[in-house]
């Protein structure tokens, strides 16, 4: 089993005023099998802790510790994080002209796995995974999200994360730019990915519609770079009625 613990993190980011903190202690533990949530207001530092995790270069860990099944992340490459068994699904999916999706996925999967997968076999699985994620088999051919829409991008995303089957999942903002029936379609393919692997999966949003199909065990509010309060899904239910506004210093504005 799996586990992720972060604790007591904190990060920073170099501005034109300077550095400024963005994690201000943050605490959680994910487990294989577990889906967490993480909602909270814009520039509460959601994304930031997914692309910490990821190892991004903007971030900078001031202190606290970031381990997978014990071993130091921090100390990890951005590679041997993916190695590890980490993935993320990045809120703007990046396009990489030259290299077409099927390169792409087959040499993800070489580099994670260690070793090259048997063609015919490969080739199934990717035809399967781009069936169930309702993707034309022409975008094989085309390259890494260049042209995509932005739903198009997140199947992709899912795509990578059903065929490399990783240990514990960070979806940042999965759910946005989504209509209705793309966020069901990429929802059944995380589904899909935890039963068949038991994925440990952290799920960043600002809205509750995506936790009708992927549901969390656990939800975190994350608030000024902090976990301010957590609990079930009832907690979801409770954000969707009533909003952050509690959990804002009196007068503060309320971002979009």
């Amino acid at each position: 089993m799996a586990v992720l613990e972060i604790r007591d993190l904190h990060v920073s980011v170099e501005t034109d005023e300077g550095t400024t903190p963005i994690l201000n202690g943050v605490t959680l533990t994910i487990s294989s099998g577990e889906t967490h949530a993480i909602m909270g207001p814009n520039g509460s530092g959601k994304s930031t802790l997914a692309a910490t995790i990821a190892g991004h270069p903007k971030y900078t860990v001031t202190s606290g510790s970031i381990t997978l099944d014990g071993e130091d992340v921090l100390e990890m490459a951005v590679d041997e994080r993916a190695r590890a068994g980490l993935f993320l699904a990045m809120q703007y999916p990046v396009e990489i002209p030259g290299v077409t999706v099927t390169n792409f996925l087959r040499t993800a999967k070489t580099a994670i796995d260690g070793e090259a997968p048997a063609i015919r076999t490969w080739t199934k699985d990717v035809k399967e995974g781009m069936k169930n994620l309702r993707m034309d088999e022409k975008f094989a051919s085309r390259n890494v999200n260049e042209g995509f829409s932005g739903g198009e991008k997140k199947r992709h995303e899912i795509l990578q994360l059903e065929l490399l089957k990783p240990q514990i999942a960070i979806l940042d903002e999965t759910d946005s730019g989504l209509d209705v029936d793309a966020l069901k379609v990429v929802s059944e393919g995380v589904n899909r990915a935890k039963e068949s692997s038991e994925l440990g999966v952290l799920l960043i949003t600002h809205y509750t519609r995506i936790l009708r199909y992927i549901k969390p065990e656990f939800v975190h509010v994350m608030v000024a770079g902090k976990v301010v309060e957590e609990g079930g899904p009832e907690l979801a239910d409770r954000l969707e009625a009533e909003g952050y506004e509690a959990y804002l210093p009196e007068g503060a504005p309320i971002e979009a």
